[in-house]
């Protein structure tokens, strides 16, 4: 009776919680931002309040040029109260709040859920040189890095999986296969993922599932739309609407932030409220 009762309690928090998500790739081109904008599209047409945090900033390739937006502040601006979110953030057609969060900003680390109490925040991360997270990205209750399923992706995925183990204590992370032609494929990679970091690294390396190829990626693109608000009916779409489903059923992971705590990251909400308050 008690565990039963434990149970339903987790459940209740849960769902008040604000879900964090980073989003990363080892490497151009394996499609993370375009991942990260779907994800969040397929989310905000299910009627889930998202903000999408850019820390790639506002430049070509990005959320904010993609869906030709033109937000008035970054992340830095609304830790320091120079506006609020809603006021600095633009919104996309489909509903989601984007915000920039670039990570050289001195309060490019504040935590987001502080700020905002929505359902999911999920972070276009930008790792650094080497292959490291920004202290934000840390922040977040999963990691998911986007591969592509061919040899040269899934080495250097797992080369990075590698490096932020040794740099972070990572115990588990998620991986999302994208531009998969043959499903099947695309499960054999993610059984042979899941073994090595198990067997080599003890990391318990997940699916977040499959994303199959789009042929109209470019058309969506020319419209300033997500595969998932242009093509609904595409079987990408209907891959990103299926994950973005699954995520909401994704057990919370023990912790507050990713791997082992860091030095700048243990402190509790209020004094990292300090901490940012003392960098404006």
């Amino acid at each position: 009776m008690m565990s039963d009762q434990a149970e339903g309690l987790r459940r209740l928090l849960a769902q008040s919680r604000t879900r964090m998500l980073a989003i990363a790739s080892m490497g151009r081109g394996m499609g993370a931002t375009t991942a990260a904008m779907n994800l969040a599209a397929a989310l905000a047409l299910q009627g889930r309040e998202v903000l999408l945090l850019d820390e790639h900033g506002t430049g070509d390739g990005t959320a904010t040029a993609h869906w030709g937006l033109d937000p008035l502040g970054t992340l830095a601006d609304v830790a320091c109260q120079r506006l609020t979110l809603h006021g600095a953030a633009a919104r996309s057609g489909c509903g989601v709040q984007v915000l920039p969060a670039v990570p050289r900003a001195p309060t490019a680390c504040a935590d987001p859920r502080t700020l905002w109490q929505g359902d999911v925040i999920l972070v276009d991360a930008a790792l650094d040189g080497e292959g490291r997270l920004s202290g934000l990205a840390q922040l977040a209750d999963d990691l998911v890095l986007v591969m592509q399923p061919h040899a040269a992706a899934i080495t250097a995925t797992y080369a990075g999986v590698k490096q932020l183990h040794y740099a972070y204590a990572l115990r588990q992370l998620r991986f999302l296969v994208n531009g998969v032609a043959e499903p099947r494929a695309a499960q054999q990679v993610a059984d042979n993922l899941a073994q090595a970091g198990s067997r080599y690294l003890a990391v318990s390396l997940l699916p977040a599932g499959w994303v199959r190829a789009e042929p109209h990626t470019h058309d969506a693109q020319r419209l300033a739309r997500t595969v998932v608000e242009a093509f609904p009916a595409s079987p990408a779409a209907a891959d990103f609407r299926r994950i973005a489903d699954e995520m909401g059923h994704w057990p919370w992971r023990p912790g507050a932030s990713l791997g082992a705590p860091q030095p700048a990251l243990q402190s509790a909400p209020q004094a990292r409220r300090a901490n940012t308050a003392a960098a404006c």
